[in-house]
């Protein structure tokens, strides 16, 4: 017995979907025992179904009414249920209860857990600062900073609050806020917001926006509240419940008066029960779940695909998302006769071989991953933050750098040069000018690059009348030159967070929209909007905790598959909705004429709902004939801008 006792406690802190299954297997073998007498029982094995599955129906439908009056799908099949155990009709009772709990079984299956991205947010918030006073300096907690207290931040850490640089320089990564692909590098009298990072370099800053009013906390603030008017599709058996309930009493009790047969009366009651009804809906939409996981989505609420079926505009985030997200060397540009392209690259990158700043990085990178030979090694190598480096490479002092570090060195750039690279940060490339020996010789561009798939998709999602929108952190340059080698007319840059949420606030007004991002700048837009979709292989857990779609190898030509088959989903639901009530309406007549019994007309409920769940399975394979093949292009390739 204590065995037994032990075994009952486990399964009652089993979760609520291993419960509810667990009881419907149950429920389901005490219906086979009803119906085929296997096993001999002092009662009928169809009670174990109705009081496993059949009660909580009754609580559910009960408290509806007496808390608010509200008449759901659950008060006609408790009025069913009662009926049918009132005349003996057992196993017709516990069936219609055990198909109910079928259907609730998959609507809750299809919602997401209670999402942590909130909490992950505020742990990202810095904790410490580092505050210089006249004794020295000290570390206090972030939430102690005051307005005007001097800080130091130091390589590498996260700054704590908002402010204004009185000293150093340094490369800041805003990808926090802004969503912007390249560093930014700043110096003195330059502001910073609370919750980037310092690349490199330390510097001393002054607080002027501290505790609530920082520009990080006003994102959790907004991520906080984004999804309140998120709106939540009712399951459409529950919307018509109240005219079921009327109809269904009414014909029930027109029949009893005039045939005086409570039987056909109980009969209508047990046909026009909803479950193929019930079932319509969460049906499909798993079976959808289950097509998108093949694609590469993870769909994290049950009723995304229902909305993004709905989704007129699409607004993408362009860094990370449309882009790889990563700076890359996109053009090598040579001005002196001695040094073709290809030794300007390599020159460049042995330079800035020992270089921490992000831009040096990606040129060593992107030279290793284009060329094979090794690099030549960098002597008396020097770093000058906010300027670039300097390095003795075979025999030639090398400077790889901005205008100010060959200024420095009264090194000064022709005309032409500076039109060229003008021409490439019009477009929103970073400039690395190279001078060897004191003269220049020529210069390297570095852009974020476009993914391959990037413009077949978008041109795949207009065929599906979904319009693109592009919402960036970039700069106005960046972003049109992005928008126009992709076909997109809509563009929104220099976006901020907040920036971000009002525009999707705007577009909902009238229209459905869908978000894709990937940063934490995007979290409060995906939440926002009808449906979010975050990048979940670059994606910060931020994103994909705020989105509703997960794209987990961040193959973007997935996403016309994602909202043709919700658009053939909710094709497939209104079929599915259509035959059950035409099912629920031939079965009625022939309830009424008697041809049908309790069980019988349980049974019909039963075949009805297979062949619901069949037509649902379809989804399962469809676009099954799409070419996956990929077609990427190399990370590091060198092209001219079209």
């Amino acid at each position: 017995m204590k065995k037994t006792i032990e075994k009952l406690e486990r399964f009652l802190e089993l979760g609520g979907a291993q419960k509810d299954i667990a009881l419907l297997i149950i429920s389901g073998l005490a219906l086979l025992v009803s119906i085929f007498d296997w096993i001999p029982l002092p009662f009928d094995a169809a009670w174990i179904a109705i009081l496993l599955c059949g009660v909580p129906i009754l609580l559910e439908a009960a408290m509806g009414l007496i808390t608010s009056f509200d008449i759901k799908a659950d008060v006609l099949v408790s009025l069913a249920l009662i009926a049918s155990v009132c005349i003996g009709e057992y196993f017709a009772a516990g069936e219609v209860a055990f198909i109910m709990q079928i259907g609730a079984l998959l609507e809750d299956l299809t919602v997401s857990k209670a999402r942590a991205g909130i909490e992950k947010l505020v742990h990202l918030t810095p904790q410490q600062a580092r505050i210089i006073t006249d004794g020295g300096e000290k570390n206090i907690p972030a939430s102690q900073v005051k307005v005007g207290d001097i800080l130091r931040v130091l390589p590498g850490e996260s700054i704590p609050v908002d402010g204004v640089i009185l000293s150093g320089q340094t490369s800041i990564n805003q990808a926090v806020m802004t969503g912007e692909s390249l560093p930014v590098d700043k110096t003195a009298g330059d502001p910073v917001s609370s919750g980037t990072v310092n690349q490199f370099g330390s510097f001393d800053m002054k607080a002027t926006k501290v505790g609530e009013d920082s520009s990080f906390q006003r994102m959790v603030r907004l991520v906080q509240s984004a999804d309140a008017g998120k709106a939540k599709i009712v399951g459409l058996a529950d919307r018509w419940a109240t005219w079921i309930v009327v109809i269904a009493l009414t014909a029930s009790l027109l029949t009893w008066l005039i045939s005086g047969q409570i039987i056909r009366a109980v009969t209508i009651l047990v046909v026009f029960c909803p479950c193929a009804l019930v079932l319509a809906t969460p049906t499909a939409i798993m079976a959808a779940i289950g097509n998108a996981t093949k694609h590469g989505f993870l769909v994290r609420e049950g009723d995304a695909l229902e909305r993004l079926a709905l989704a007129t505009k699409i607004a993408f985030d362009k860094t990370g998302t449309l882009t790889y997200g990563t700076p890359q060397v996109s053009a090598v540009k040579s001005f002196h006769p001695d040094f073709p392209e290809d030794l300007v690259y390599a020159l460049a990158a042995s330079a800035e071989q020992l270089s921490e700043h992000p831009l040096g990085k990606a040129i060593v990178h992107c030279y290793n991953e284009t060329f094979s030979e090794e690099m030549a090694p960098a002597q008396q190598f020097e770093m000058m933050p906010g300027q670039g480096v300097a390095a003795m490479v075979e025999n030639q002092n090398i400077l790889a750098g901005n205008q100010k570090l060959l200024a420095q060195h009264h090194i000064t750039l022709p005309e032409e040069i500076l039109t060229q690279a003008q021409r490439y940060i019009q477009q929103g490339s970073a400039i690395i000018y190279i001078a060897a020996d004191g003269a220049p010789i020529g210069f390297l561009a570095l852009s974020d690059t476009v993914r391959m798939e990037s413009r077949d998709a978008i041109r795949k999602l207009k065929a599906l009348q979904v319009e693109p929108v592009l919402l960036t952190g970039d700069h106005e340059t960046a972003a049109q030159n992005i928008a126009s080698r992709l076909c997109i007319q809509e563009v929104h840059a220099d976006c901020l967070p907040e920036d971000k949420l009002k525009w999707i606030g705007s577009y909902q007004d009238g229209s459905s929209i869908c978000m894709i991002g990937d940063g934490v700048n995007d979290a409060p837009a995906l939440k926002k909007a009808n449906v979010g979709i975050a990048m979940g292989g670059i994606g910060s857990d931020i994103a994909i905790e705020a989105a509703d779609i997960a794209l987990v190898d961040d193959e973007i030509k997935e996403l016309p598959h994602l909202f043709a088959l919700s658009q053939r989903m909710m094709t497939v639901i209104k079929c599915n909705l259509t035959f059950s009530m035409g099912l629920n309406f031939l079965a009625i007549i022939l309830a009424i004429t008697g041809i049908l019994n309790p069980i019988v007309g349980a049974l019909v409920h039963n075949a009805g709902s297979v062949l619901v769940i069949v037509n649902s399975a379809a989804l399962l394979k469809y676009g099954a004939t799409h070419d996956k093949t990929p077609k990427l292009e190399p990370l590091c390739t060198l092209h001219e801008f079209n």
